[in-house]
């Protein structure tokens, strides 16, 4: 169970909600011991035993997160099984997702800017998007979608994540796989899970996506300042690592593979605009340092 399931089923289970967490394992998290949650083992691209289980959901949450250089494989029989299983069984789909699906831009992203994606990610995800809002349109189903830029926070996978913090932490230089210098937005995990709780229970959010409020946004150097800093560790040194090795790389690795038809997001600003769902649901993002400090503390208590 990835970081935003795990916050969501936390969000739901203090409400008082019954909630139930699906994996192809089975694996039991540590919030499957909170009152009222309980786990699954089930293949969700079997739409049939998803529906059944779906069966008198209020929200089907979608926060599956494949394998990165699996998405154009992964993703499709699973979305298909999730709009099956949302029509059967009247729950409303609410899916986590990403801003993939603009491809380049030239300007801060809204949830009105064009689906005009440039990589198989984003083709995969805008697809996603444009079968449900269909059957949406169609009456057949209710669904919305959150959209998230690179995350931040505990356990998140994440640029600022697990090749970064740790050596951070031990005091050792850091060298990105693109540019440290260009803005970009970063989304704090819970405060993915608070929209998406948010939109899967309220009518006026479906039919639609909302971008999840986020602090403004930082270069990958001035972030990685700004955690060693919240973290109270001396600045490390910080690089990129040069194209030709990336790319040796990515001959051996498919998830550095995978990431370089969408290094663009990080070689040039990757910025986007959350006002809407502030202004509708009256959520701000998690103040940057509580961000930058739960995010250290996860690396220096990795059980946490």
């Amino acid at each position: 169970m990835g970081p935003i399931g795990s916050a969501t089923a936390r969000l739901l289970a203090a409400r008082g909600e019954e909630v139930v967490l699906v994996s192809r394992s089975g694996a039991t998290p540590a919030t499957a011991d909170l009152p009222g949650v309980r786990s699954v083992r089930l293949d969700a691209t079997q739409s049939a035993a998803l529906a059944e289980l779906a069966t008198g959901a209020a929200v089907l949450y979608n926060c599956a997160n494949p394998a990165y250089h699996r998405w154009a494989t992964d993703w499709p029989p699973l979305a298909t099984a999730l709009l099956a299983a949302a029509e059967r069984s009247g729950a409303v789909l609410a899916t986590v997702g990403n801003l993939y699906g603009y491809g380049a831009v030239t300007a801060a992203m809204t949830e009105d800017t064009p689906l005009a994606p440039n990589s198989e990610k984003g083709r995969v995800r805008a697809r996603m998007w444009e079968d449900a809002l269909a059957l949406h349109r169609a009456g057949r189903i209710r669904t919305t979608e959150i959209r998230s830029s690179d995350y931040i926070g505990p356990h998140a996978q994440s640029p600022l994540g697990a090749r970064v913090v740790p050596r951070l932490l031990a005091g050792r230089d850091v060298q990105l796989l693109c540019s440290p210098d260009t803005a970009h937005s970063w989304t704090y995990t819970e405060d993915a899970a608070r929209l998406l709780v948010a939109v899967g229970g309220e009518e006026k959010a479906w039919g639609r996506p909302w971008h999840v409020p986020s602090n403004p946004p930082r270069t990958q150097r001035e972030a990685i300042a700004d955690l060693a800093e919240a973290a109270g560790v001396a600045p490390v040194r910080v690089g990129q690592i040069p194209a030709v090795i990336t790319s040796m790389l990515g001959l051996v690795n498919p998830t550095v593979r995978a990431l370089r038809e969408v290094a663009y997001q990080l070689e040039r600003p990757f910025v986007m605009d959350a006002s809407a769902a502030t202004a509708a649901f009256g959520l701000k993002p998690t103040p940057w340092t509580e961000v930058l400090t739960a995010t250290a503390d996860a690396y220096r208590t990795p059980n946490a």
